[in-house]
């Protein structure tokens, strides 16, 4: 990733959790980030320098194609996209209904995709993807019918996208997060169980899940690793 200019990291689900953690550490280590998310809290701090917030919903291309326009000049190119967008809303077969199908596959799939297709003109030649998959993607979590099949859909295209953009410098690699102390996470009320249950004993915060969008993003760790999905769980799944 050669520039004279700031490398550019392109961050979704940006406003909370493990994405507004990752846009912290990218702005420590000197990157422009463009905060992607599809709404932001009312703020009296406006965002300027390095942080360019935009508001989109990853489900139109278009959207996010307008969006990423309107905030990187002409020749200003992106060195890596941190997929982080994410709906978890549980489901089983009796439960399920087209409505809740559509939300998740289009957010967490056509999501990731939309993303990757919008950025993928400015991406530059050493570029590196970061896809959020989750470890159900690998095992089944009860009530958690479609959020497990969107994760695991997510685990493929990351193979498959690898493969395409290989030719052309761009890495695509996942993480696959267990428990992490997320406000999504917590509202569940069932962190501590799932802490008690982790054999580390405790679940991740979202700094370290920011972390690894770091190692597998930057050449000098990651520079041969591409088309895999690493699992983050404290050795409750392994794989």
């Amino acid at each position: 990733m050669q520039t004279t200019t700031p490398p550019v990291a392109l961050v979704t689900g940006a406003a909370s959790g493990m994405g507004a953690s990752t846009v912290t550490l990218f702005l420590e280590r000197g990157y422009t980030v463009v905060a992607l998310d599809v709404a932001w809290p009312d703020t009296d701090v406006e965002p300027g320098g390095s942080l360019r917030r935009i508001v989109a919903d990853v489900r139109s291309r278009d959207a996010v194609v307008a969006a990423i326009d309107g905030v990187l000049t002409g020749d200003e190119g992106i060195d890596v996209v941190a997929n982080i967008a994410g709906v978890y809303p549980p489901t089983t077969l009796a439960t399920y209904d087209e409505e809740t199908y559509r939300r998740i596959f289009d957010i967490n799939v056509l999501g990731v995709l939309n993303v990757i297709a919008a950025a993928r003109p400015r991406l530059r030649r050493g570029a590196s993807v970061v896809n959020f998959a989750s470890v159900d993607a690998f095992t089944v979590s009860r009530g958690q019918l479609l959020y497990g099949a969107s994760k695991a859909a997510v685990v493929m295209l990351t193979k498959a996208l690898a493969l395409e953009l290989a030719p052309d410098g761009i890495r695509v690699n996942g993480i696959a997060p267990g428990w992490v102390a997320t406000p999504g996470n917590a509202a569940t009320g069932r962190m501590e169980a799932a802490a008690a249950s982790i054999p580390l004993g405790r679940v991740a915060t979202p700094e370290e899940i920011a972390a690894w969008v770091w190692l597998v993003s930057q050449p000098e760790y990651g520079a041969f690793l591409d088309g895999e999905t690493i699992v983050l769980s404290g050795a409750d799944v392994m794989r």
